[in-house]
């Protein structure tokens, strides 16, 4: 059941990452409301992981986890009859709700299922296997429904899949709880949601605009503020949402880290590669949905032999050279362009899939087992909800520095290709409003051929410049794993576990006991 409920909650990434071509064509939206699209799933999921996993421990994980699958149902119907950029972003952010409560229960009831640490990471294996699956199955099955039917329609598949996961889970599916009494901790959740969405906010919309304007500065000074009192709430919650003394595990830390930066490069450029085969190889939905599998289908191949030798392998090891990899694959991208075919990309795309299948695993199973057992629920959910931080500010990130490359290089390109006068002052006016995809809704007359030329070339300079943000994005992650996941965390740590029994330590102070970590 914990496979199921991960593939539910992450089967609408990819198949909405194929289908912004057309979504953006079907509704005219400009690129930062497409970022949008994929961020108003992505928030909800970042900000309220770490409260469905208490929730979770605290009132049962399979009500959790049903809830999280009726959240996703309901999303996807909202969708599915959306005929607005809005009701479209209501239902993904809806989804995201159920993928929030979906992903820490999964790893709980894992955890539950299997104390044995050792044991536990075959079967984080199997569940990163079927999360990467998701995402391989996602592209292929909208790029085959937008083959026949509109962009709508590829809402209709996580339906039935998570109604028929509600019957079963409701039949056969044991409660379980943490073995430690909890309370939800409303200040932490407040603060931690309102630090993540005005952060997205500011960076979205500074860069659709200018990062001056007084909204963007508000938000951000918002996040900044938020940020810091949820730091302060955290650390003197006698119930945390999240227990800062899990950043005292190298191991935790340094997975936290590395899963954030990595999810800032990668979901951000997926959105940027989406965008590139759209529309500068102007290729249909799926054959996009074909070139983004060699990715995540070498990555499900590669993150279930990782899975069954991570325990003769280095964590280290596997990381970094994963890591390593990847940002070796996104280097070599830069010389793509326009003509660039698929057997000239698929080696390319192969080695970024091999390089995040042999990240994946070995990262979740890190950051679970380098905690104490009792907190491995929240370990789990504090790695996801870091994760989904940095997938949520990548499209916003690399989806503004996109835009402003390009639209400051299109007046140049525009001139390379002879157009001049009043369509390029037309064209250079609506990209720098509405952005690239709006020049498919203008009548471009017969200069339309150059026109989409200029406006390609503009993409590439734009593709260019986040290929090499995300490489050192990834480069960054490499050194943190290799210096954070030091050999020496083999050895067991002590971190102060949130929820024992406060003790009387010396000159009437309260202490917390301490528990110990299990090797990495």
């Amino acid at each position: 059941m914990a496979c199921l409920g991960v593939f539910v909650a992450y089967l609408p990434v990819t198949s909405v990452s194929v289908s912004l071509t057309a979504i953006q064509s079907a509704l005219s939206t400009t690129t930062s409301q497409l970022a949008w699209v994929s961020d108003a799933f992505v928030l909800p999921m970042a900000a309220f992981i770490l409260t469905a996993g208490v929730f979770g421990d605290v009132h049962g994980r399979r009500k959790v986890f049903v809830a999280g699958l009726l959240l996703s149902a309901v999303g996807a119907a909202t969708s599915l009859t959306a005929h607005s950029i809005g009701q479209l972003w209501t239902g993904q952010a809806l989804s995201g709700l159920g993928a929030a409560a979906l992903l820490p229960t999964t790893l709980a009831l894992i955890s539950h299922a299997v104390p044995d640490h050792r044991e536990r990471g075959k079967f984080i294996g199997i569940w990163a296997m079927c999360l990467l699956g998701a995402l391989a199955l996602g592209g292929v099955l909208a790029g085959s429904i937008l083959s026949q039917f509109g962009w709508r329609w590829i809402f209709l598949v996580p339906l039935p899949v998570a109604l028929v996961a509600v019957v079963i889970s409701l039949r056969s599916l044991p409660e379980s709880r943490a073995p430690r009494a909890a309370r939800l901790d409303w200040p932490g959740q407040i603060t931690a949601a309102l630090a993540i969405t005005a952060l997205v906010y500011g960076v979205i919309e500074g860069g659709a605009g200018s990062f001056g304007d007084t909204q963007v500065v508000a938000a951000l000074a918002v996040s900044v503020v938020s940020g810091v009192l949820f730091v302060v709430i955290e650390r003197r919650s006698a119930h945390p949402m999240l227990d800062l003394a899990l950043f005292r595990s190298p191991g935790f830390t340094a997975t936290t880290l590395v899963a954030m930066i990595m999810f800032l490069g990668m979901i951000g450029f997926f959105f940027v590669l989406s965008l590139y085969f759209g529309m500068v190889q102007r290729l249909d939905t799926l054959s996009i949905a074909w070139r983004l599998l060699v990715i995540t289908g070498s990555g499900l191949i590669v993150s279930g032999v990782a899975g069954r030798v991570m325990h003769r392998l280095s964590p280290r090891l596997m990381i970094t050279t994963g890591l390593l990899m990847v940002t070796a694959a996104l280097l070599t991208l830069l010389g793509a362009d326009a003509g660039t075919s698929f057997a000239s990309l698929s080696w390319r795309l192969l080695l970024l899939g091999v390089g995040m299948g042999l990240v994946t695993t070995p990262m979740t199973a890190t950051a679970v087992a380098s905690v104490p057992h009792p907190l491995a629920g929240m370990a789990a959910a504090g790695n996801n909800a870091f994760r989904q931080v940095g997938g949520a500010l990548g499209p916003a990130v690399l989806g503004a520095l996109l835009t402003s490359r390009a639209v400051s290089s299109l007046p140049g390109h525009l001139a390379d290709a002879g157009v001049d006068g009043a369509l390029a002052g037309q064209v250079t006016a609506v990209t720098r409003d509405a952005g690239l995809g709006a020049v498919g809704s203008m009548a471009l007359g017969p200069g339309a051929g150059q026109v989409w030329g200029a406006v390609g070339d503009a993409f590439l300079d734009g593709m260019r410049l986040c290929l090499i943000v995300s490489a050192g994005l990834t480069f960054l992650a490499a050194v943190l794993a290799f210096v954070l996941l030091h050999p020496r965390l083999g050895r067991e740590r002590s971190v102060n576990v949130a929820g024992e029994p406060a003790a009387q330590a010396p000159g009437g102070t309260e202490r917390r006991e301490v528990g110990t970590v299990a090797p990495a």
